[in-house]
């Protein structure tokens, strides 16, 4: 064999004994909405601190991102990682789409958000980024808003009068009735979630001070298409507070006129009474997860852990806005410096998972659903109870069926 020859033989076996993370490689990701815009400018320090591993984006947006990703699975062509909204990890878990994750740093993590991500003891998904709800309020009317039901509640009855409501929840939106419910601590389902639970005390308590916000007036039975523009209406006075999450800091920084920043600002959940303060709230979110049929793992972990890391976090809040679900990144003066996200801060130490399972997002639009019959008056409460078990009792008769079969 010449000299040359042996070279480029020795050559060639260099290069297959290779560790696989530093072979020329290309790994998808798909991300939704907005983020899926601003992780491309995250995109190119990790392909340069990564050599060999090239990353291919799409975007996916919001409003199709679960049939996508449904149909990726069904015809075997899913990403290599992926976006997943917290509240899917159970279904796509259930389907054995996704691969199981072993991180080592899960205490830097709130840990309502990180639990999302669990089933049973195995983790799926690493907290990209996180939402929850608090009270956005006018500071000009109440310097402190108050931190249990009922001070709330008289709150509520001072600042309303002719032509301005207290409280903006529209009827249609799922999210105010179950935080109230998860400020009771009210188990949503029982009997290892196979059915509904509403008729319980803790639930109904919730249930009763929802319906009462409207029966006493001070919330308007209106759904969010008859809100024309609810950054408009808190300006223009019509109402006074409303409960929802951390997008809402831009749009109402954005849309309402500069003189009126100082007018509003926001507060953790108020808690029931006796309870501790703040009061719990929903743990929500995207997460970051690799799908089992991936065929470069390694690549894609790097991936995840370059983008959960304090510094990428950082970097998505300035781009984005999203929230962190690491507790060391909030230690940064930039996430001091607006004082209208602290309250999420408080918040997230005191969040609390839905129940994890595929039928849970079906389940919190029937809540919604039966809570809007009951401000209409179709409906007492007590009759608007009993459907609801009834009707999410039918709901996971499948899942009841698949846990007798061993599933």
């Amino acid at each position: 064999m010449s000299r040359g020859a042996a070279l480029a033989l020795s050559l060639a076996l260099v290069a297959c004994g290779r560790p696989a993370a530093t072979r020329d490689v290309t790994i998808r990701l798909w991300a939704i909405g907005r983020e899926g815009e601003v992780v491309r400018q995250l995109l190119p320090e990790f392909e340069r601190t990564h050599p060999g591993i090239h990353v291919r984006e799409q975007q996916i947006p919001f409003t199709a991102a679960h049939e996508k990703l449904l149909t990726a699975y069904v015809g075997n062509a899913t990403p290599d990682v992926a976006q997943l909204g917290n509240s899917w990890i159970a279904e796509f878990a259930s389907l054995h789409a996704l691969e199981p994750l072993h991180p080592a740093d899960s205490a830097d993590y709130f840990p309502g958000i990180w639990e999302t991500n669990r089933l049973g003891d195995t983790l799926y998904g690493i907290p990209w980024y996180v939402d929850t709800r608090v009270v956005f309020y006018r500071r000009d009317e109440l310097p402190l808003l108050p931190t249990t039901w009922t001070p709330w509640h008289e709150a509520m009855r001072r600042v309303a009068r002719p032509g301005r409501y207290a409280l903006l929840a529209p009827v249609n939106e799922w999210a105010t009735p179950v935080v109230l419910a998860l400020e009771q601590g009210a188990p949503m389902l029982r009997d290892s979630d196979q059915y509904g639970n509403f008729e319980e005390p803790r639930f109904r308590r919730a249930f009763h001070f929802y319906i009462s916000l409207f029966r006493d007036g001070l919330a308007p039975a209106v759904s969010n298409v008859a809100i024309a523009n609810r950054y408009q209406s808190f300006g223009n006075d019509e109402y006074a507070m409303t409960v929802t999450g951390p997008w809402d800091v831009g749009e109402y920084t954005r849309r309402l006129p500069p003189a009126f920043a100082d007018r509003w600002t926001t507060a953790p959940m108020p808690a029931p009474d006796g309870d501790p303060t703040p009061g719990a709230s929903l743990a929500g979110g995207s997460s970051l997860v690799i799908f089992h049929r991936s065929a470069h793992q390694d690549a894609a972990r790097a991936l995840i852990e370059y983008l959960s890391a304090p510094a990428q976090q950082l970097k998505l809040y300035a781009l984005s806005g999203d929230l962190p679900p690491r507790r060391s990144v909030w230690q940064d003066s930039i996430m001091r410096a607006n004082p209208k996200t602290l309250a999420f801060r408080a918040q997230l130490d005191h969040v609390v998972a839905l129940p994890k399972i595929p039928e849970i997002e079906q389940i919190c639009i029937t809540i919604a659903n039966y809570a809007e019959a009951t401000v209409r008056g179709a409906l007492t409460e007590d009759a608007a109870l009993a459907a609801l078990d009834h009707d999410v009792d039918h709901i996971l008769e499948k899942r009841r069926w698949m846990m007798r079969h061993g599933h």
